[in-house]
């Protein structure tokens, strides 16, 4: 693993663990050129997967960026931290699972919010106007109006 601070490509582990999911170890590391000390995160990765974006692009499917834009909806909620890193596991392992290696983007999309709605409707509501692009207030009410149950006459 090369260093992040001097480049140097000879570092040394000192300490693995498994991290908070158990499906990532976690390893302290050390530099025995600049003394920095650093750490890395190694997962198990079933298959390489390719998004194809609604353009026809395609892209090598990036957890990052998928746990950036979760990690956004989900900023300011009270959600514990494990949780979210459970959610977003699990959205890769369905992604993998799906016996495919290039997979649409809105069918990511769909699974995101799938999973967003059952941990927070306010998450839900944050990915899906930007996944959906809405441009007015309107958008987000008529979004809003379709979470709710619908409102029965009590005559």
């Amino acid at each position: 693993m090369r260093c992040p601070f001097c480049g140097n490509i000879d570092t040394q582990v000192k300490d693995s663990r498994p991290a908070e999911d158990h499906v990532a170890i976690r390893r302290r590391r050390f530099c025995p050129a600049c003394g920095g000390r650093f750490t890395t995160y190694e997962r198990v990765q079933l298959r390489d997967l390719v998004v194809i974006k609604s353009t026809g692009k395609r892209e090598d499917f990036d957890r990052d960026k998928l746990e950036r834009s979760i990690r956004i909806a989900m900023q300011k909620r009270a959600i514990e931290p494990e949780r979210i890193d459970q959610m977003i596991s699990g959205i890769v392992r369905r992604l993998e699972s799906m016996g495919e290696t290039d997979i649409p983007s809105g069918t990511i999309g769909e699974i995101v919010m799938e999973s967003l709605a059952r941990i927070d409707t306010v998450a839900y509501v944050r990915f899906a106007s930007v996944y959906k692009n809405f441009q007015a207030a309107d958008d987000f009410e008529e979004f809003v109006s379709e979470l709710r149950p619908p409102e029965t006459d009590s005559e």
